[in-house]
């Protein structure tokens, strides 16, 4: 590399590090107010100047990794959540005080994801979650309270309905109380979040090629949904964004089907087709003539159920939602067929992938109120050992960094695979 072409490249680096750092230390242009009961298409996220990817930027220029700095400096002009996993209700409150104050002052709204939950993860990679369910509930006194009566929007508890402690383990919930105080506690903490004027709350649902549609949308109002704005899909997954979007509409029209549908249809969302399953399908063997979640084109028998039973439900009765696109760019990733005898994990640590769709409140889907990139780009999701028994992540012949350390690899990766192609947020 010539001289020339190094100062070149550098001073561009230098120079997008400054403006991002700029859009939070200036007053940002008048946009509208967000509304009171959820995200508008003119919301716009807040970005941290001292994001993980901006540290990294510094550092890879620091080591003459002018590529690497470059894509670095781009990512940290992109909104990105900032998530509560632990604390003293005192330190959450202050923490999330500290940060919507400074989003405030820009202009812009903050994405913060509440994940503290009781026994959450079920004791795998990101275990952890407050001791019980008043301690959690204090800590979501507190979140809130910290949140007070500014803008922000809630992701609340990745996970926590998608993965139950009754999903935990036969020994795990034998009477099924551990369940129902989970779903209690989400219901608490919705609500909490919601009392505040201008938080917009979305609960996780977990994605597309998890939980049935009538099952997640059974979840949801046993967790409180109906307090929030909506839900969230895709957390700190990979599957593409339009499947979602697909998955998430078909989970809002069941929530409608179900709770003011048809008089017979009350309370079964069982009945409900899914990403899996639909009656309007032939089903009769032949290829093509039943749901397959890994064949989308055969998820035309599921709109079909959905057009035959459910029809067009008033806009304003459907619940909205928002997805994650901080790792979906590639779609999800499929290992080598054989390669590995029990759950390759392909969650955990997806080699390869790159970052989808940038954040916006402006999607042009109806009921998708934004892309969010949730999960930090670049953020480990544990130690994933593809269940070979040893502690090496095959992918990487690497023991991954733990749930949530920054991981330069990675997020290298996900900026250089980005699709669409990383620009700088302007």
């Amino acid at each position: 590399m010539s001289t020339r072409s190094f100062r070149g490249r550098a001073v561009c680096v230098i120079a997008a590090l400054t403006a991002c750092a700029a859009l939070t230390t200036t007053q940002a242009q008048a946009q509208a107010a967000p509304a009171r009961h959820g995200i508008t298409p003119a919301t716009k996220f807040y970005v941290d100047p001292h994001s993980k990817a901006a540290k990294q930027a510094l550092v890879d220029f620091r080591n003459g990794d002018i590529d690497n700095a470059a894509n670095m400096a781009r990512l940290a002009s992109w909104p990105q959540a900032q998530w509560f996993t632990e604390g003293t209700p005192d330190e959450v409150r202050v923490k999330a005080d500290q940060l919507v104050r400074r989003a405030r002052t820009v202009g812009r709204t903050p994405v913060l994801v509440a994940y503290n939950i009781p026994g959450r993860d079920c004791t795998q990679y990101s275990s952890g979650g407050a001791a019980d369910s008043a301690a959690y509930r204090q800590w979501i006194d507190a979140f809130a309270a910290g949140i007070g009566d500014r803008s922000a929007v809630v992701v609340v508890e990745p996970d926590g309905a998608a993965l139950l402690p009754k999903d935990c383990g036969p020994t795990t919930d034998p009477t099924g109380e551990r369940t129902a105080a989970r779903l209690a506690d989400l219901a608490y903490a919705v609500k909490t979040l919601k009392a505040r004027p201008h938080t917009a709350v979305y609960l996780d649902s977990g994605n597309v090629q998890w939980r049935s549609v009538g099952d997640m949308a059974q979840r949801l109002l046993d967790a409180g949904v109906e307090y929030g704005d909506g839900f969230a899909l895709n957390v700190s997954n990979t599957h593409p964004t339009d499947h979602n979007a697909r998955y998430g509409t078909w989970i809002a029209k069941c929530l409608w089907f179900a709770t003011d549908g048809p008089e017979q249809a009350r309370g079964h969302t069982d009945w409900c087709a899914s990403q899996y399953y639909s009656s309007a399908a032939p089903n009769d063997g032949t290829p093509g003539n039943s749901v397959s979640s890994a064949d989308p084109a055969t998820w035309r028998w599921t709109d079909a159920w959905f057009d035959q039973n459910v029809g067009t439900p008033p806009a304003d009765r459907l619940r909205h939602f928002v997805i994650d696109t901080s790792r979906n760019g590639l779609g999800a990733w499929t290992p080598e067929p054989g390669k590995y005898s029990g759950d390759p994990e392909i969650w955990c640590n997806a080699p390869g992938r790159g970052l989808g769709p940038r954040p916006t409140a402006d999607t042009g889907v109806p009921l998708v109120d934004a892309y969010l990139w949730i999960k930090i780009p670049g953020e480990s999701d544990g130690s994933c050992t593809r269940n070979t028994g040893g502690a090496i992540d095959p992918e990487y012949g690497i023991v991954d960094p733990p749930a949530g350390a920054w991981w330069p690899d990675q997020a290298h990766t996900l900026a250089r695979n980005a699709a669409p192609r990383l620009t700088f947020n302007r």
